[in-house]
């Protein structure tokens, strides 16, 4: 059984896999480097789970719940 972003915790790291986010917010993903290969770091996770806040090339973002489940670790 392969990780996601979402099963994480604080500092961890992991490397993208793949996403299985379809259509326009895939592609979007795509664009901000959840790639294949891309390392990826959970900065923090808000005090119910989500959203969670990635450090990825450099850039942090939040990521809903059911984005960081779709998104797999090597």
């Amino acid at each position: 059984m392969s990780r996601t972003v979402a099963d994480l915790q604080p500092g961890e790291s992991g490397i993208v896999e793949k996403h299985n986010v379809k259509g326009t917010l895939g592609k979007r993903l795509r664009e901000m480097g959840f790639v294949n290969g891309t390392p990826i770091t959970l900065e923090r996770k808000a005090p119910l789970g989500y959203p969670v806040e990635v450090r990825i090339q450099g850039f942090s973002l939040a990521l809903r719940k059911e984005e960081a489940e779709s998104i797999n670790l090597e």
